[in-house]
């Protein structure tokens, strides 16, 4: 939820900021880029050394740095973040932000911002009771900020009771889930195929093609981070997911994809079917190792099962089914005639006529084509970005 992101996290006086060394660790791996203000109450309690350690970036206290002469914009700051983490928020600063107080970085970077603000208040029990600072989190939380609750437990000054910050854990937990909550595919199950598929010959050689699984991978990382529940199914390929969440199923041949691919596809919404699958087969598989005689070898070929026309017979009312068309001439002719026969919703058509892209690349160049014919066409991209128009796309069909 959090890979990519970039979030401003806010430090404020309390002694609660030793756990925002914590925070900034299991942010930054998590896979966010972090950038960090700190009032300068709150480097009584914490070294900006440290933070900026843990977040590889400048710790911020003051607009200007008078020993490197810099600047710092708070507009430029407010508009850079993705979302914004005020933790540990003392009371001090929870004021300044309810009534639009600016008389440091920290409050200005938040009048600034344009992303969802989180505050995980830290004070004692009697400071979090006070009718001021209670008016105050609700002025906060009417603004639409997010409140992340102080937790109950023994405070600073040896009372017991709520105003504890809650535990840098139970801070990206909640944040993820609340994000989580406002994703367009949030609830749905998506299936993304990807990879080759290798057709056996005998124990040591196969029938393959050279497609690497970057874009299925992309795509599937691409769908998790809209919230949908993925399911991935891979041929060989020496790719990783950066997302733990999407279910991986490792398979080799087309077979083995194809039954894989019916286990899942009546229980999802959208099926993305952008692996490479070899059309044929050896019809016998040989038990040994063929050895090398002086005279040719000839090999028996079958056509395997079309997946992707086999799951568009079954597709049902609602689901989105989306094929990939690898050409090499009569592009769009050829892409428009698989989109046609096998009852798809679009088509993505790529061609290896394209320098840059297709097989192997960390790009691609990609026509969007539609049950009605209309064509959207894009320029040579990451496969990471071909993957969002896709996605995009996928929503426009489904809203």
């Amino acid at each position: 939820m959090l890979t990519n992101k970039n979030i401003l996290l806010g430090v404020c006086g309390s002694i609660a900021s030793y756990k925002s060394a914590t925070l900034t660790r299991l942010l930054v791996k998590a896979g966010a880029n972090v950038k960090i203000i700190m009032t300068s109450e709150a480097t009584n309690f914490i070294t900006p050394l440290t933070l900026s350690t843990l977040s590889k970036n400048p710790v911020l206290v003051n607009y200007f740095d008078r020993e490197s002469g810099v600047w710092n914009n708070h507009v430029e700051l407010g508009l850079w973040a993705d979302l914004m983490i005020i933790a540990p928020a003392s009371g001090n600063t929870l004021a300044k932000l309810a009534n639009g107080l600016c008389d440091n970085l920290l409050s200005a970077a938040y009048l600034s911002a344009k992303c969802p603000v989180f505050f995980a208040p830290a004070m004692d029990l009697d400071m979090w009771k006070h009718p001021a600072t209670e008016k105050n989190v609700n002025s906060l939380t009417s603004f639409g900020n997010i409140l992340i609750q102080p937790a109950y437990g023994e405070l600073a000054s040896g009372l017991i009771g709520e105003g504890r910050m809650a535990e840098p854990e139970e801070i990206i937990e909640f944040v993820s889930r609340e994000l989580k909550k406002k994703l367009p595919l949030r609830g749905k199950n998506a299936l993304v195929t990807a990879g080759p598929t290798y057709e056996a010959i005998d124990p040591v050689r196969f029938i393959g093609n050279h497609s690497s699984g970057k874009m299925g991978f992309a795509i599937a990382e691409a769908l998790a981070e809209l919230g949908a529940r993925v399911t991935l199914i891979t041929g060989p390929t020496s790719l990783k997911l950066s997302d733990n969440n999407i279910k991986r199923i490792d398979i080799t041949s087309a077979e083995e994809m194809l039954n894989a691919a019916l286990t899942h596809f009546q229980d999802s919404s959208i099926s993305i079917l952008s692996a490479a699958v070899a059309d044929y087969r050896p019809a016998e598989v040989f038990e040994m190792k063929i050895k090398k005689e002086d005279t040719d070898l000839t090999l028996n070929l079958v056509k395997t099962v079309d997946i992707l026309a086999t799951l568009g017979k079954a597709k049902k009312p609602g689901q989105v089914l989306v094929g990939f068309a690898l050409e090499t001439n009569n592009e769009v002719e050829n892409a428009i005639g698989k989109l046609q026969k096998k009852n798809l919703d679009f088509i993505v058509l790529n061609s290896l006529r394209d320098e840059g892209a297709g097989f192997k690349n960390d790009q691609n160049k990609i026509t969007i084509i539609d049950s009605k014919l209309s064509r959207q066409s894009f320029p040579l991209k990451s496969k990471q970005d071909v993957a969002l128009d896709i996605c995009k796309k996928v929503l426009d069909l489904l809203s």
